[in-house]
């Protein structure tokens, strides 16, 4: 599975290949911002790039005076399908976002801004889906690619050529996309990932795990070659969450706002978005952090590390 390089800041209206087509597991991203005026855009994955293609997912936010909704729905052979509508928006005028569709056996899920939005199932078979096309009221700054995470040998065992389960807490369950193939059923802690092509705005990893009951702290670190360019960790004696970097093998400021929202002996989902200026953090569903960038080399952020004092059921990187 040939790594793809992003769009980046494309010209709307925009059509482009998706290289390899769609499969089980890929996730496709973009980043960007609702114009203040916008009525409407809309982003379609479609069987071809021409202006007659058939549409697998149409995926098209609405506007109307100060609140909005979104369609989904398919075209074939020129007729469009029933239309599934959510509401309220979660992508309002003038608002920065990324939006992320991972592609599972049965459905799309929609993701916004870390959360699960929509899952809508497939009336097209996926493997005829090979380009993305972008129009209306929106700057889109990256549409971006990812096949599912490989392991590398050198790497702490067992390495994951297998991808893991994309997880979104939403209130009392999780709502889970199946593996493409069989997950493995452990994760060694301390764990490490190749981030394929690097960390850069519109990519997303998602942990999923569970704290030990005499916790005392853990990490999510995101590394290059010579230094830590996001720490994440959690520090149970303390009731709070250290955010820093390690540049030039020196520490920096530490964020420590925000609370603790991880509990000893408790299931947790966390999601690391990439945005042009900051990491966005969502836990079990809810944003609590950001973090500004320090380390803006994002191609050479290429480690995924994580330890401490829990086990993991699912990584996807």
């Amino acid at each position: 599975m040939a790594f793809q390089t992003p769009y980046t800041n494309p010209k709307l209206p925009f059509t482009g290949l998706i290289q390899g087509s769609l499969f089980e597991g890929k996730i496709i991203s973009l980043t960007g911002r609702v114009m203040p005026g916008a009525e409407r855009f809309h982003v379609n994955l479609q069987c071809g790039t021409q202006a007659s293609a058939d549409i697998a997912l149409h995926f098209n936010p609405r506007y109307s005076g100060n609140s909005g909704y979104v369609v989904f729905n398919t075209l074939q052979s020129s007729s469009w399908g029933t239309e599934e509508h959510s509401s309220p928006t979660p992508i309002p005028r003038g608002s920065d976002f990324t939006l992320s569709f991972l592609i599972n056996r049965d459905s799309y899920s929609v993701v916004v801004n870390g959360v699960n939005f929509h899952e809508y199932l497939h009336r097209i078979p996926i493997s005829r889906v090979n380009a993305i096309s972008v129009g209306g009221g929106v700057d889109i700054q990256s549409i971006s690619f990812q096949n599912p995470a490989v392991g590398k040998s050198d790497l702490v065992k067992p390495s994951y050529a297998q991808p893991g389960v994309w997880a979104m807490h939403t209130g009392s369950s999780f709502l889970q996309a199946p593996p493409p193939y069989s997950a493995p059923e452990t994760y060694i802690v301390p764990y490490k990932a190749v981030i394929q092509g690097g960390f850069y705005p519109g990519r997303v990893i998602m942990v999923q795990g569970f704290v030990n009951h005499d916790a005392d702290r853990f990490s999510i670190n995101l590394r290059h070659n010579s230094g830590i360019a996001f720490h994440f960790n959690p520090r149970f004696n303390e009731n709070v969450v250290v955010r820093n970097s390690l540049i030039k093998e020196q520490w920096g400021r530490e964020e420590r706002e925000g609370g603790l929202p991880f509990y000893r002996g408790q299931q947790f989902t966390v999601s690391i978005t990439c945005e042009p200026q900051c990491y966005r953090i969502i836990v079990s569903g809810v944003q609590m952090f950001t973090y500004n960038h320090r380390y803006s080399l994002f191609q050479e952020i290429d480690i995924l590390e994580v330890a401490g004092n829990i086990s993991l059921n699912s990584v996807r990187v």
